[in-house]
């Protein structure tokens, strides 16, 4: 009998794993993906219903690690008529270019079924289980046994070898928790049962904008004014529509910048260096790594930390310089002028050194974050980390062009909330109140817009594996950001009653603590890379295949 994998979910991650292992893969196997939705393979932040047509995803088509094919070959192959259904145009296909998240999920359903018939070819039998909810999870002796709810039919368990949990970013399926207030802006359909009203939205990242542009979408539309200026035009019935995004610091995110893919290497603050302080921990690893930081920073762009006398700035002095510039302006007329700068970098392909240097060096800090000690990592998140989202969770132009001809048309305002504010829910005439300082704002709709936040064990959708104590938090001195569960770098939770590769966990919201910069797809992909070659492993192990035997069949390949 053929050893057996699952998968819990059926997005990118899943789908990233999953080519890497049948391309690792040398035996048979037989694979079951269990899946809640009625197609599987497009993933939450992707699928119809959830997202609207307007949104667009954050990556460009360069950034997108290839399947079976790449992105961009994808789009030139299909019909010129379904792409404009879409809102693309063919002669636009290019490798820099941002897409709607839909097309996104299209591409991604296609390369699923491509992968799962290179799958069929290679004799691994495969079983696609959708409609179907994964209620619970249980290590037994044999393997782990799911317990899973079809959407119709008897409830039924089943046996396997190998679970991978990949079930991702997890929303309520009604964001209208009460009256006027929405835990998230997903499904998206949700938001267009908002009226014409002031709404308030809670976040300034492209998720908020995503929401932003759910809303004005429904009350207005954007056109095109000639010379490529957008504005925004409110309908008839719209007088009464505004928007509030706000957030601590009350900026939107920059526009994309140009730089080369694939990144080029650094030189002093590397993955090596990381490893040795870490195996050199002397107590002071933060510092350590933020020494070396300020070397491969200064190094890139002596102009920047001359402007900014980085060399005298500790790491929170540091945080604060990074970012006073952009507060001490008006947000909107900083945008504005960044936004210009961007679309000039790229017509001329021009890197800014040092936002650069940033964006290479957050996978790297990241190596040191499951070390470092509480006090360290709360520093870390307090500080640091707002630094390396701002660099690399920048959007697509457009995006910053909507909020832009929002704010010109009189209908989208931004909000500093700093750390010392309220939010109150529980409002009889619905929506909610904001209480900030002596100012008390009513929102009669609030859409909280943040984007996933790290969750706890408690929060795990398999209550047996926590009872069995395989899935537990890391522990945490009082008042320490949540750091997840406790995992290994191979996504093992970490409990000495499984096997070591009988269990995967990928779901992103519960390693937030330990890898906090893994939100999107490229994330996905070197997740899918480690976890795809451990059960490629496993497998081998499984069928009795000796390392001689594997290393004579990988030569001979």
């Amino acid at each position: 009998m053929h050893p057996s994998v699952a998968f819990v979910g059926a997005g990118p991650t899943t789908i990233y794993t999953l080519h890497a292992l049948v391309n690792r893969a040398r035996r048979p196997f037989t694979l079951t993906i269990f899946e809640e939705q009625p197609v599987a393979g497009r993933g939450t932040p992707y699928r119809p219903g959830w997202n609207d047509p307007a949104m667009l995803s954050n990556i460009a088509s360069i950034e997108l690690p290839p399947l079976e094919e790449t992105l961009v070959d994808w789009l030139r192959r299909q019909p010129a008529d379904h792409l404009r259904t879409s809102g693309i145009d063919h002669r636009d296909i290019d490798d820099r270019a941002f897409y709607p998240r839909l097309a996104l999920g299209e591409y991604f359903r296609d390369q699923f079924e491509a992968i799962l018939d290179h799958a069929r070819a290679q004799g691994v039998t495969v079983d696609i289980r959708t409609r179907c909810r994964v209620a619970d999870a249980v290590n037994r002796t044999d393997g782990v046994h799911l317990s899973i709810q079809p959407k119709r039919g008897e409830a039924f368990q089943a046996r396997f070898d190998h679970v991978v949990m990949a079930t991702g970013h997890q929303w309520p399926d009604e964001p209208e928790v009460r009256p006027g207030y929405f835990l998230s802006p997903w499904p998206a359909s949700a938001l267009a049962r908002i009226p014409a009203c002031i709404i308030g939205i809670r976040g300034t990242s492209l998720t908020a904008i995503d929401a932003a542009v759910a809303v004005a979408v429904e009350h207005g539309a954007f056109l095109e004014a000639g010379e490529g200026d957008l504005h925004y035009r409110p309908n008839p019935d719209g007088k009464a529509f505004r928007l509030t995004m706000m957030s601590r610091k009350g900026l939107l995110p920059e526009a994309d910048f140009f730089h080369p893919i694939p990144y080029e290497p650094l030189s002093i603050c590397t993955k090596d260096a990381m490893q040795s302080l870490i195996e050199l921990n002397d107590g002071d690893l933060l510092g350590e790594a933020y020494a070396l930081f300020k070397q491969e920073l200064a190094a890139a762009d002596p102009g920047y930390a001359a402007r900014i006398d980085l060399a005298d700035l500790d790491m929170e002095e540091f945080c604060d310089r990074f970012f006073a510039e952009r507060i001490a302006a008006d947000p909107f007329d900083w945008a504005q002028r960044n936004l210009e700068e961007a679309r000039r970098n790229f017509e001329t392909e021009t890197t800014v050194p040092w936002r650069y240097a940033i964006l290479r060096m957050h996978e790297v800090i990241e190596i040191i974050v499951p070390h470092l000690d509480d006090g360290e990592f709360a520093r870390f998140s307090r500080f640091w980390k707002p630094v390396f989202i701002d660099d690399y969770a920048t959007v697509p132009h457009e995006s910053i062009e909507r909020m832009l001809a929002l704010h010109r048309a009189g209908k989208l305002d931004l909000l500093e909330l700093g750390d010392d504010y309220r939010i109150d829910s529980h409002c009889a005439e619905g929506g909610a109140t904001l209480h900030l300082g002596d100012r008390h704002i009513h929102f009669p709709a609030f859409i909280e817009a943040t984007g996933q936040r790290p969750l706890e064990a408690k929060d795990f959708p398999f209550p047996s594996l926590r009872k069995q104590g395989i899935v537990h938090d890391e522990p945490i001195a009082d008042d320490t950001p949540p750091r997840g569960i406790a995992i290994d770098d191979q996504f093992h939770p970490v409990a000495d009653d499984i096997p070591v590769d009988r269990l995967f966990c990928l779901s992103l919201p519960f390693i937030l603590g330990r890898h906090p910069f893994s939100q999107g797809i490229t994330s996905s992909h070197e997740m899918g890379q480690v976890v795809g070659e451990q059960l490629a492993q496993a497998l081998d192990r499984d069928l009795g295949t000796s390392p001689d035997e594997i290393q004579s069949e990988t030569e001979a390949v």
